[in-house]
């Protein structure tokens, strides 16, 4: 019986992957955020996920290949079409569930949906290391490496499962087929840096909408070149006729009044590279936030 729990929870959560990957496209073209939790998780709203089951015919009416009909016969739902006005319902609203996911499994199934590459890292930082991880639990191993709460989760899932499980008297009692172990691999890592470059006009003509675009877009430029690179950083530089470098949260939350110069965001840019970024050892990646205005034709 705790083998065919394992394999439900298995199957339930091969179903949330599958429709978190149908509705990734739709959080990403329409700039619906995902909540972050923690560093390294997030949470992610979904529509009700209902376990397949018979149900009753609820409208009790005529359908296609239920014998003979007569003329005029009216084959669908009962009841009168359109919107309208009406008092108060007693029936239950949608709901939403909210799953959450690691940044890793995230950046994984969004290079699955698009069909990103992986990305080939280049400069003299870019090197193999290997080292080791206990990336897994397993059946086998020495009682060192015995993960506990996974033995008695498992201990318990089978007395409940045997009914021998007693609520007034909790005793758990691991069997040798319960016990759980960590796996150990080696992992063969990139040893790269990488820097973003988010680069921003914060003018007048930039408004709150535009801003939620470059933040919704940032997120998922963040979360993939992360999941590429162990080492990246970011460095934020807004301009409107002038441009300075700052922190992502003033990169964020900045709106000026002036014109638009793009060329002082490029100047900036020029120096952080030269200054703190080197080609020969960083891999750059520049992205550039505007609306399109310019006041000089010179850029």
């Amino acid at each position: 019986m705790a083998l065919l729990i394992d394999t439900d929870v298995g199957r339930f959560r091969q179903i949330v992957r599958g429709k978190v990957r149908e509705e990734l496209r739709r959080f990403m073209s329409r700039g619906e955020m995902i909540g972050r939790k923690g560093k390294d998780l997030v949470s992610i709203p979904l529509p009700r996920i209902d376990l397949p089951r018979f149900v009753h015919d609820p409208g009790g009416q005529a359908h296609v290949g239920q014998g003979e009909g007569d003329p005029g016969t009216v084959l669908g739902p009962a009841g009168s079409g359109g919107d309208g006005g009406g008092g108060a319902g007693n029936a239950p609203g949608e709901h939403i569930l909210e799953v959450e996911m690691t940044i890793e499994e995230l950046a994984q199934l969004m290079g699955e949906e698009l069909g990103l590459p992986r990305i080939e890292p280049r400069g003299r930082r870019t090197v193999e290391t290997s080292s080791g991880r206990y990336t897994g639990i397993g059946t086998a191993g020495p009682e060192s490496l015995r993960h506990f709460k996974r033995t008695f989760r498992q201990a318990l899932k089978r007395q409940m499962a045997s009914g021998t499980y007693d609520p007034e008297r909790p005793v758990i009692v691991p069997i040798r087929e319960d016990k759980r172990y960590r796996t150990y691999r080696r992992v063969e890592e990139p040893q790269a840096n990488a820097v973003i470059l988010y680069v921003m006009d914060v003018s007048g003509s930039m408004g709150d909408e535009q801003k939620e675009i470059v933040r919704s877009a940032s997120f998922w430029i963040d979360t993939w070149l992360r999941s590429q690179y162990k080492g990246l950083e970011a460095a934020y530089v807004i301009h409107d006729a002038e441009a300075r470098e700052v922190d992502r949260e003033t990169f964020f939350r900045t709106r000026e009044s002036g014109g638009t110069v793009i060329s002082s965001a490029y100047r900036v840019c020029r120096r952080l590279i030269a200054e703190r970024f080197p080609p020969s050892d960083w891999n750059i990646y520049l992205f550039q936030f505007s609306d399109g205005d310019n006041w000089s034709q010179g850029d």
